[in-house]
């Protein structure tokens, strides 16, 4: 198929309303529907990952409003009253919040992971194996429970905060799909639950995709997360049927769902309007998530920096991107003081003719600071 050409600036016009940044939804369920999952971390430095993304895409939307969508409020919510749930991405191996029609995709690499060797998702050792057991019967018989509910059954090697035999078993439990978590409590901590009272029957029932269907599904989902993106050698093949080659000066080949061609379209043919409010992104955006695309289009060189050591960070442990218009224009590194109640910026650096105030100002509201 002919690549359609576009100027950089329209790309980037379609890109800010593709990813619902000029006409956010109604809810919760509309976003996740649209882009196919939303990234959880847990870090709250000024506002959770998962909700920085959403804030700027759903109306009305609050701190927490994802997890109140997943899992109720007060209460765990049946598993009729259920429509998303957490679970890893079988290829990029993150945490997301899923729509249910995930589920049978999720299979295969569920099972994959009970036969490779690993502390963090890998099969269980044979302490775990005796301890499994006890673990789900124990969540059998008292509903959902978080590690801190057993008793201390040892250490295990510690992987991304989980140094407890306890918790390090739960944690492979839910990556075989043996347990799923029901509810967050206190500080993000998991209660983990069995399938069948977070999924409905029918879900749970249906069959384990082929291999090639669910690299299919992996690849189409990277396109509606992105909505303009690179496509790898392999996956190309896999949704030729679904997507049209956009070609944009100084960019490599990108690719949009043929779905999106009238919203392309009329980012190429629609006048220029005065620019929105400036807004502070996630830095794990879906806009600026492929560095190369966010290099080469956006002219705009981001790294999430939470996880680099202090010494190396060049903008600072949880920087924004500052979005104005179709530029990405500096970044501001914000930082919630909850026991003073005020939103600090540790720092900043924005391109000269533009200003961060608004922005900073409308993410402390949001935070409930000052």
């Amino acid at each position: 198929m002919t690549p359609l050409r576009l100027a950089p600036d329209h790309a980037r016009r379609f890109m800010r309303r593709a990813l619902l940044l000029d006409a956010p939804v109604p809810d919760v369920a509309a976003a996740l529907a649209h882009h196919g999952y939303i990234q959880i971390d847990p870090l709250n430095i000024c506002g959770r990952m998962h909700d920085l993304i959403l804030r700027n895409r759903v109306a009305g939307y609050r701190e927490g409003d994802l997890m109140r969508h997943l899992h109720g409020d007060a209460a765990p919510k049946p598993a009729a009253a259920r429509t998303a749930f957490e679970h890893h991405h079988p290829e990029a191996n993150i945490l997301v919040a899923f729509g249910h029609e995930a589920w049978p995709h999720l299979l295969g690499a569920m099972r994959r992971r009970t036969h490779r060797s690993g502390p963090w998702s890998g099969r269980l050792s044979a302490k775990q194996k005796a301890l499994a057991e006890k673990l789900l019967a124990e969540i059998a018989a008292r509903g959902p429970l978080s590690a801190e509910d057993f008793d201390d059954h040892g250490r295990a090697r510690q992987v991304w905060g989980a140094a407890s035999l306890v918790k390090a078993t739960l944690q492979k439990l839910f990556f075989h799909g043996r347990l799923l978590i029901a509810r967050r409590g206190t500080g993000n901590r998991r209660y983990y639950d069995l399938p069948e009272r977070i999924l409905p029957a029918s879900l749970l029932a249906q069959p384990e995709p082929p291999r090639r269907a669910t690299a299919r599904w992996c690849a189409e989902l990277k396109l509606r997360q992105r909505r303009l993106c690179t496509l790898k050698r392999t996956e190309l093949p896999l949704v030729a049927d679904l997507v049209q080659p956009v070609a944009v000066d100084g960019c490599p080949p990108l690719y949009c769902l043929q779905a999106d061609l009238p919203a392309l379209e009329l980012a190429a043919s629609d006048l220029p309007r005065p620019a929105p409010a400036p807004l502070l992104l996630a830095p794990l955006d879906p806009l600026i998530y492929d560095r190369r695309v966010t290099a080469s289009l956006w002219n705009f060189a981001y790294t999430w920096e939470a996880y680099t050591p202090p010494a190396q960070r060049v903008r600072g442990h949880y920087s924004l991107p500052l979005l104005a218009g179709t530029e990405l224009v500096g970044h501001v590194d914000p930082k919630a003081d909850r026991a003073a109640g005020r939103l600090r910026v540790t720092g900043r650096a924005v391109k000269r003719g533009y200003a961060s105030a608004a922005a900073v100002a409308a993410l402390a509201r949001w935070l409930g600071l000052k």
